[in-house]
């Protein structure tokens, strides 16, 4: 299934949402360098699908959208995806394809070029989003715009709604007005206990209190804050009050390219109350340092720290943000840990060298490795990691050891687990035995040599229960191969053609008889020859260029299938021998009906049988009464069928695909049938041109022709007009001029048009004969005479018509000419 890679189209997408630039803006900026407006509105907010490819990448380049240094990242990723590269507009030539096993380490690099904890402030979700209104944790502040929801039961049954105000307290009915700002829920409950006992004797605390009190929270207020640094999106925003950073920091689109994840600061007045590492809530989903907001803060998001790209063979390959500090083990930790599949002793840092320690030569990239000193990942060195890094955590090794192959014919085969002192016979006993046409005179075993050579050894079975005369002791990844006695067989087969339905090989059996064949070939078709057939054998010697011998056998009606029921056989069973190639002959002279179509303007129309082999046209015509007396003999249309079977039409025994004439028809033909069926046939019918008045006039003529099945004749009524088609400027219908050429029809029709080409017009004849236009001695041109009912054709000008080389060739001809008929004159002066 073809579909486009979804991780380079998303790591696309998130560099649009991170540009801060509008649809709107994009689509102009591409129309302005040139590009279509929708060119990129498959990576646009909203869009899906998209197929990445190099010219997307420079589109993104030369809007600003990534710099020359991303846009490498991304070039590589299309090389190692397989760019479907595509002209500006155009429609992609191929799309990705999904990955294999072969292509999954490409799969892994590409997922490391995205930029772990981006795409969480891409997705359009409200996860992040406070809620307005109902209940809170008890640590929540209170604040002017907040509102309490106050419910008394017991001995009193009373509910308030109570508005904090602008200087922060709130009025009860009956008991006064309390200041709340800024106190917590907790703080708030114990101080209407000892407010509200002032009023009501029965609240107190406990249990059996008369009358007890709950109060919650009924609206937030609202809350103005501003995220400014390297934010997608950096404004002041009006947030609830129950909001944390992380809620201001999604509502801002998060972080840009080069912002941080590590260290965004929360800053009130002029200090710095917080710092939260994003890593915290997507690693661990630790949201202790997510601190609640108040009005007026300030969420500051600075550039990134140093990054390193994890590739490999850990959990979750991607670019990850270190802070000061932290090496090896964390980004390994970061990325998830190492996959079951990973080398855990070793991993190696891709290094690209400080400005001030490179040398000339190309030395700006080194390689370190890093090894463990024990399995976890708490054994590696604490090596720093530098901005630019790549860590590369290799798989373990693909070689598979402590084991043995065991292959050929044994019962069950393939690998088994090697363990020391193992013999031939234990491997062979556990893959089942050997079967009963195991070849006992060797079982072979390939033997793997410390230099990566192989050798041969061999052993003997003494039985087929898989015992073994010299019993060898294995090795690891020894692969042994038990032959069978059918493989050394030569593969025996017979043959059968001739009237049966499917000719043929099939298999020899040993005591096949004549009669068996001939049943798997499906019986004999109608007209086989039931009193003999003949068989084809391998000689007793080849001397003397001799290739076979042949043998007539007797057959009867039994061999028909179809009156077989009952039969009793009169003839003795012959019974073949390899390689035999029978012939079931056919009866002489059989055939089945044939029969020929004759419509139109005749007396008796319809299908006639044919009587005789030697009926032609003008018996036909007599069957069928005569011609009426508005038949147009000289129009008559005769078209004659071609039959190929299944075997010709595999082997391709048609003739090439030529332009039909006018009146040309084709039609198909298929009857299922097993095998090459003769039944199974495909007729083609084409035109032949016959002159009937002739044929009719004149029995011996040539034009009387012999018929064959399936022919058909039809006679059209007189017709009294003329045709021209092709590349004429108005191709029409016009009356039949007697004694015009050709070339008057191509004038009546407005003449040829531009492409059209007058001198190679011809004239299909009522009888389907062409006829073109021809010279005498290269210089006199003769035009054919169009009779009433033809149709005349003008052909299109070929792409090289080669005038002057024909003008060429014309004038040495008139030269040749005008030289010879100077000579003659000279000679008989």
């Amino acid at each position: 299934m073809m579909q486009s890679s979804p991780e380079l189209a998303n790591q696309l997408r998130q560099r649009v949402t991170t540009s801060g630039m509008t649809p709107e803006q994009i689509r102009s900026r591409l129309k302005a360098e040139g590009y279509p407006e929708n060119f990129l509105d498959s990576y646009l907010p909203g869009g899906t699908g998209g197929t990445p490819n190099t010219d997307v990448v420079s589109a993104f380049r030369r809007l600003g959208i990534t710099d020359d240094e991303d846009a490498s990242v991304l070039r590589t990723m299309l090389r190692q995806e397989g760019d479907t590269g595509m002209v500006r507009g155009a429609v992609p030539r191929r799309a990705i394809t999904v990955r294999d096993d072969s292509t999954a380490s490409a799969a892994a690099d590409s997922a490391a070029y995205r930029l772990f904890g981006l795409d969480v402030f891409q997705n359009a979700t409200s996860q992040f989003l406070p809620v307005m209104d109902g209940p809170v944790d008890a640590n929540y502040r209170i604040g002017p715009g907040d509102q309490l929801v106050l419910i008394l039961t017991g001995e009193v049954e009373l509910a308030h709604t109570l508005d904090v105000t602008r200087e922060g307290f709130i009025v009860i009915p009956q008991v006064g007005q309390l200041s709340v700002a800024n106190l917590t829920m907790t703080q708030l409950e114990n101080l209407l206990y000892a407010r509200l006992a002032r009023s009501y004797s029965g609240v107190r605390r406990g249990a059996d209190a008369p009358t007890k009190f709950s109060v919650s929270m009924a609206k937030l207020r609202a809350i103005q804050v501003f995220v400014t640094g390297e934010v997608v999106r950096p404004s002041s925003y009006r947030i609830s009050s129950a909001a944390t950073a992380m809620t201001a920091l999604y509502a801002a689109g998060g972080p840009t390219v080069t912002g941080t994840l590590r260290a965004v600061t929360v800053r009130r007045g002029s200090q710095t109350i917080a710092t939260l590492d994003v890593y915290d809530y997507l690693l661990r989903g630790d949201n202790g340092k997510d601190v609640r907001l108040e009005n007026g803060d300030v969420i500051f998001v600075g550039t990134h720290g140093p990054r390193v790209r994890v590739t490999g063979e850990v959990v979750r390959p991607a670019t990850y943000e270190l802070k000061a500090g932290e090496g090896v083990r964390e980004a390994i930790r970061a990325a998830g840990g190492f996959k079951p599949t990973a080398l855990a002793s070793r991993v190696q840092i891709v290094r690209i060298v400080p400005a001030a320690e490179r040398t000339v030569g190309g030395g700006d990239r080194m390689v370190v490795d890093v090894t463990a000193a024990g399995p976890s990942i708490d054994a590696f060195p604490a090596v720093e990691i530098r901005g630019g890094d790549e860590l590369r955590v290799f798989p373990v090794a693909s070689r598979v050891r402590g084991r043995i192959t065991v292959d050929g014919h044994v019962w069950t085969k393939g690998q088994q687990a090697f363990v020391a002192g193992m013999k031939l016979s234990d491997a062979l006993r556990a893959a089942g035995g050997t079967q009963p046409d195991a070849y006992l005179g060797q079982v072979s075993i390939t033997r793997l040599q410390p230099d990566s050579t192989r050798i041969q050894l061999r052993a003997v079975l003494r039985d087929t229960t898989g015992a073994v005369v010299n019993d060898l002791a294995l090795a690891d990844d020894d692969v042994i191969t038990v032959y069978s006695l059918t493989n050394f067989r030569p593969r025996r087969f017979v043959a059968i053609g001739g009237s049966v339905r499917v000719n043929g090989r099939y298999p020899f059996n040993e005591g096949m008889t004549l009669r068996d064949l001939v049943l798997a070939a499906g019986g004999l078709v109608e007209g086989a020859w039931i009193r003999e057939a003949e068989i084809a054998r391998i000689p007793a010697s080849f001397d003397g260029g001799v290739t076979a011998q042949t043998v007539r056998v007797p057959l009867d009606s039994s061999y028909l299938a179809q009156s077989a029921n009952g039969a009793t056989s009169t003839s003795r069973e012959v019974t073949l021998q390899p390689y035999d190639n029978v012939l079931i002959m056919q009866q002489p002279d059989f055939s089945l009906p044939r029969s020929v179509v004759i419509t139109g303007e005749v007396r008796y129309p319809g299908r006639y049988a044919l009587r005789t082999k030697s009926e032609r046209l003008s018996d036909i015509v007599q069957r069928a009464g005569g011609l009426s007396g508005e038949a147009a003999a000289d129009a008559a249309y005769f078209a004659r069928a071609k039959t190929l079977t299944a075997f010709q039409r595999a082997a391709g025994d048609s003739a090439p695909a030529k332009p039909k004439a006018a009146g040309a028809e084709a039609t198909t033909q298929r009857e299922s049938a097993k095998g090459f069926d003769s039944t199974d046939v495909s007729v083609e019918r084409s035109r032949v041109g016959v002159n009937l008045l002739a044929a009719l006039a004149r029995p011996q003529s040539d034009d009387n022709l012999l018929l064959f099945d399936n022919d058909s004749l039809h006679l059209p009524m007189q017709r009294t007009t003329i045709e021209i088609s092709g590349a004429v400027n108005a191709p029409s219908i016009i009356a039949a001029a007697s004694g015009r050429s050709i070339s008057f029809y191509v004038r009546a029709a407005g003449g040829a048009s531009l492409v059209g080409d007058a001198s190679r017009a011809y004239v299909i004849q009522p009888d389907g004969k062409i006829q073109a236009r021809r010279t005498v001695l290269g210089i006199v041109p003769l035009y054919p005479t169009p009779r009433p009912g033809a149709t005349v054709v003008v052909p299109v000008k070929a792409a090289d018509d080669g005038s002057l080389q024909r003008l060429t060739a014309t004038i040495q001809i008139v030269a040749q000419t005008v030289a010879s008929l100077a000579t003659v004159w000279a000679l008989l002066r």
